[in-house]
């Protein structure tokens, strides 16, 4: 019996793949969902993988033409799908830049991140890390792809969204049809049609509410804060993050904003009420000016070493599995320096020679790099070199564990971030021994978890989509060769958005008077801001060790009560309870549709179908959100933070009836339980595995 794989497009034929038209839709795609996900990371935290909505775009945009074919269909979702890693990798990382602070400083300041420099600061560390991603992974794609052990899951859903493409049946109306409503409802909350929040419900609340007896200067401590004060916020993107993750950790996510605002905030709010009391009675703060300093100063901080336990823990226990990583890594690159180029299309990579050539290259450009930043003196040039040596080694081992881990779990669980605070404290370490303190060790610190987070989240995008080409019979140097265009358009332009979203929320923040930009009450870059506390901690000595400790403990006693999920609970806790609880509405509609699911008995294609749709609805929803959010801060950003109210203009309403924006929730979700579940289809008929 002959057990030989044989792909879906056999290695004899020579079908039209790296096309023209194909690269140029996958680098539109790449920059399109890239941008979307760099606005869903800095809000929420969290990423989707871009692999299943590229894969779908891609052929609907395809069959605009007649002559296209399954293995151009993958080289485009290939190229389309790489944006969404390159923006993980920068909004882990370069947001860290401006709010890491040294003796009061900022390591960049908006008005350098707004400049030249800053772009192309901000393009080298996303372009060297995505080479260097695709680089080592080109070393690393023949023997896990054909290892048996690695399932790649969603490396298999995703050729078979292509086969069944193939019968006609690609989503793509569903997808386009929930970008649409998605968008349509951030143009509405916008331009302030729609209420994104329950301003009434404070007064309410405070009615309801007994006073503290502290006497009439500490009444309002009860309404400062917390979170029966605050409702989710109408965000069709976060009820879409939050169908996507399951009612489990979209629950678990929930808890950390209740511990925030349910009980650390107002706890201490109520704590230090007689030192704020006199400021309030003066009318300098308000009791929720109060709590919104203690959560930014305060829980954000115990969050911070929560996350820090947690990402440890991850990797510990995935050991096994990185250890596993390392060894395949090392024997695969003697493997790859003694192997015979494969006379086979589907087993032919980037000539060997052209790899270790640009690793030595892209080594010598990271060491420049790395000296640029930090100042271009003599004094700095030993630590810049030591920083280039730890990107290389480590960035290595970080792509071919990421890839592993891939192949075991599925780039949306891979953690991207726990690998790079490992590369941020080893290079922390060093800096300190080395003697480079203040903002150049910073900076080096910083730019060495930037190379190694975009390397690691492009490397394993890359080996997922790699897999997929195996499957469906696709030729690995045209993929490698059209990621890497990808990888340098995606750098080139990824800046845009981050800018527009910074500068546009920092305007809008000081005509509103909130805390704006990267690591504020908007755009809370969670990760961002882990990084930038532990490198100026570690190195610049600024490390708040007691609440960083209390947020470890915090999270060991987690680990212990076997919750799923520590980082969840403890990124609940840093976001603002709106988006937490936003995320939890959408994970009680996935509860919903899984409650119907199990009652009505559908088998496994049912089931399928069922996910397949639901999956790419949640997706449109965010992308809709994400790309119209992003107008609006270039809108707010080109009009002095200033953005037209209709409502008031037209209506002479300041603030329309959040009941409206209660309907939209409610339509929003019988959307995502009645579309899939109407796509159950005929049980005996097959369907593709689930996407998620």
């Amino acid at each position: 019996m002959n057990n030989e794989f044989k792909p879906y497009v056999s290695a004899d034929k020579n079908l039209k793949e790296f096309t023209l038209r194909a690269l140029l839709i996958g680098l539109f795609l790449a920059v399109l969902l890239g941008a979307a996900n760099a606005y869903l990371g800095l809000k929420a935290g969290m990423t989707i993988a871009a692999t299943y909505p590229a894969a779908v775009l891609g052929m609907a945009f395809l069959r605009l033409f007649k002559d296209h074919n399954i293995i151009e269909e993958n080289f485009t979702r290939t190229v389309g799908s790489i944006g969404e890693s390159v923006a993980a990798g920068a909004i882990f990382t370069l947001p860290a830049f401006l709010i890491a602070e040294v003796n009061g400083k900022h390591i960049w300041e908006p008005e350098f991140f707004a400049s030249f420099e800053g772009w192309f600061k901000s393009t080298a560390i996303m372009m060297v890390g995505g080479i260097v991603g695709i680089l080592f992974v080109t070393l690393l794609r023949r023997v896990m792809v054909e290892d048996p052990e690695l399932k790649f899951p969603e490396s298999v859903a995703a050729s078979e969204i292509h086969k069944a493409g193939r019968g006609g049946s690609t989503g793509a109306k569903y997808l386009f049809y929930a970008m649409g409503i998605g968008g349509f409802i951030e143009l509405l909350k916008g331009f302030s049609l729609l209420a994104a929040q329950w301003q009434k419900f404070s007064a309410f609340a405070a009615k309801i509410i007994p006073r503290t007896g502290l006497g009439e200067n500490f009444k309002g401590v009860a309404t400062g804060g917390g979170f029966l004060f605050k409702t989710p916020s109408l965000s069709p993107a976060f009820l879409g993050v939050g169908y996507i993750i399951g009612p489990r950790l979209a629950s678990l996510n929930f808890a950390g904003g209740v511990l925030s605002w349910g009980l650390f905030v107002p706890l201490l709010t109520l704590l230090l009420a007689p030192q704020y009391a006199p400021s309030v009675a003066a009318g300098l703060l308000s009791w929720a000016d109060v709590s919104n300093a203690i959560f930014q100063n305060i829980v954000k901080t115990v969050a911070i070493g929560g996350m820090l336990m947690s990402a440890a823990y991850t990797l510990f226990r995935m050991r096994n599995s990185l250890i596993g990583g390392i060894r395949r890594s090392v024997d695969d690159v003697k493997k790859a320096a003694t192997s015979k180029q494969a006379t086979l299309r589907t087993d032919k990579d980037i000539n060997i020679k052209f790899v270790f050539a640009g690793l030595i290259g892209m080594s010598l450009v990271t060491f420049v790099v790395y000296w640029w930043f930090m100042g271009f003196n003599q004094a700095n040039f030993v630590p810049a070199l030591v920083a280039a040596l730890v990107m290389l080694v480590a960035g290595f081992f970080f792509a071919a564990v990421s890839g592993y881990l891939v192949g075991l779990i599925g780039s949306s669980n891979n953690p991207i971030s726990g690998l790079t605070l490992s590369t941020l404290v080893i290079a922390a370490i060093l800096m300190v021994l080395l003697g480079a303190k203040g903002i150049p060790g910073v900076t080096a610190v910083l730019a060495v978890a930037g190379v190694i987070c975009v390397s690691a989240a492009v490397a394993g995008e890359m080996l997922q989509d790699l897999k997929v080409g195996h499957i469906l019979g696709g030729t690995p140097w045209k993929m490698q060769a059209g990621n890497l265009i990808g990888v340098i358009v995606s750098s080139l332009v990824m800046w845009i958005p981050l800018f527009i979203l910074n500068a546009g929320d920092l305007k809008m923040a000081a005509l509103k008077g909130y805390k704006g930009g990267f690591g504020g009450e908007v755009l809370a870059a969670p990760q961002a801001g882990l990084m930038a506390k532990l490198s100026t901690g570690i190195v610049g000595g600024e490390m708040v060790w007691p609440l960083i400790v209390v947020g470890i403990l915090m999270a060991v006693g987690f680990i212990l009560v076997q919750v799923k999920s520590p980082m969840l609970v403890c990124v609940g806790m840093y976001l603002s309870f709106e988006t937490v609880a936003a995320i939890f509405v959408g994970g009680i509609i996935r509860w919903v549709v899984d409650s119907i699911i199990a009652r009505r008995k559908y088998n496994d294609n049912q089931k399928s179908r069922i996910e397949n749709r639901g999956v790419l609805l949640a997706s449109g929803l965010i992308a809709g959100e994400a790309l119209i959010g992003l107008v609006f801060a270039a809108i707010a950003f080109f009009n002095d933070g200033r953005v037209p109210n209709l409502a008031e203009k037209f209506f002479n309403i300041s603030q329309p009836s959040y009941l409206i924006s209660v309907a939209i929730f409610v339509g929003l979700g019988y959307l995502l339980v009645k579309l899939p579940l109407a796509n159950a289809g005929d049980p005996n008929e097959p369907a593709a595995p689930a996407v998620m």
